[in-house]
């Protein structure tokens, strides 16, 4: 089922002022990677096994974007560790768990992903992340 909370994903407006604050906290950045596919830049900062997600849109119409404008910066979604995101897909789908993506796409770091609508999870936007 979930192994861990794999990351805490969080939208910023400038990723490079966003890192200074988290090295100035005696925290490392891990590296960077532009995710094409979700109108992304993102970095990685570990805190034991788990990883905060810095989130800097690349393009106006991206829902990082969008989530900016609308709510400011700050926690944009909580990522859970699984097995295998198909599998999950299909057991929440069947105990009626609304999602976003019906199929796994890739994510940052060579991950396949999948939201779950936060109308079904308590207004939080989960990822479910699965480490390849």
């Amino acid at each position: 089922m979930y192994e861990k909370v794999s990351h805490i994903g969080v939208a910023v407006r400038d990723l490079e002022k966003a890192k200074e604050i988290f090295r100035a906290l005696g925290l490392e950045v891990e590296g960077e990677e532009v995710v094409e596919e979700q109108k992304v830049k993102v970095a990685f900062i570990p805190v034991g096994e788990t990883r905060i997600e810095l989130l800097e849109a690349t393009s106006p119409d991206s829902p990082v974007a969008k989530f900016i404008e609308k709510r400011g910066e700050g926690v944009h979604h909580l990522a859970l560790g699984v097995d295998s995101v198909e599998a999950m897909l299909e057991k929440l789908k069947a105990r009626g768990v609304r999602l976003v993506d019906e199929k796994p796409r890739k994510g940052a770091h060579n991950t396949l992903i999948a939201f779950l609508h936060p109308k079904s999870t308590g207004g939080l936007l989960l990822e479910l992340c699965q480490e390849e």
